[in-house]
């Protein structure tokens, strides 16, 4: 039977083992919590997936800032899919838009393609694309199979509504993950108002960067 599933953001080692122990179904490995996640280091990516039973998805993402890249950051993009894959990692997350705001579709396809057979979640670039329905068929056409946003709120709580109305357009053509600043105290609201569903969390709930164990099994008590 289908269940909602729970993937936690890790910014290191420490959180990735936190999130195994805790119940999480998958992770999202980067770098960089201040901003917003980059791509990990190769030695930790080989370190976390030597030590993870659970499925793990890699951020491609060379820099913070914006989601438009020059010719040569696509092409570092490109080479970590390449060097990720051979390490056995499940899945890629990136995202890569115009500078009007519109879904990159050549450099994400390109992606895509590149990422085959892994499963790719476009992230939350999302959350500031110009016309977001017609972002979702664009990212849909690209080949992507999640993704990732608040619903282009603050935080979920924000973007519930809009979340909603994601759900609906994509039907079972893409699965719509909602995270950002998502907790054990929005959580509930959300899956009461959503279909069945991956659901993204840090679960970082002090100064540190390294996932509360306490909140991760929260969390999950509420899916």
């Amino acid at each position: 039977m289908k269940k909602n599933q729970l993937e936690i953001a890790c910014f290191n080692y420490e959180s990735a083992i936190i999130a195994q122990e805790n119940g999480a179904d998958r992770i999202e490995l980067c770098e960089n919590m201040k901003l917003g996640g980059t791509t990990p280091n190769s030695i930790l990516v080989v370190k976390v997936r030597e030590s993870l039973n659970i499925k793990m998805h890699v951020i491609i993402r060379p820099r913070g800032g914006d989601f438009v890249y020059s010719d040569e950051e696509l092409t570092e993009m490109k080479q970590d899919i390449k060097q990720f894959k051979k390490l056995g990692v499940d899945g890629f997350v990136f995202g890569i838009l115009k500078e009007n705001g519109k879904v990159n579709k050549k450099q994400n396809r390109e992606l895509v393609h590149l990422a085959h057979p892994l499963s790719c979640t476009f992230h939350r670039a999302f959350d500031v694309v110009k016309n977001p329905e017609k972002s979702l068929e664009t990212i849909i056409d690209c080949g992507f199979k999640t993704i990732l946003t608040s619903g282009q709120g603050v935080n979920v709580e924000e973007g519930i509504l809009a979340l909603e109305r994601l759900q609906e357009l994509a039907g079972n053509r893409i699965e719509i993950m909602p995270g950002g600043g998502l907790r054990s105290s929005n959580v509930k609201l959300l899956q009461e108002k959503l279909d069945l569903t991956f659901y993204h969390s840090s679960a970082i709930t002090n100064d540190t960067e390294i996932a509360n164990p306490e909140e991760i099994k929260e969390i999950r008590n509420f899916l």
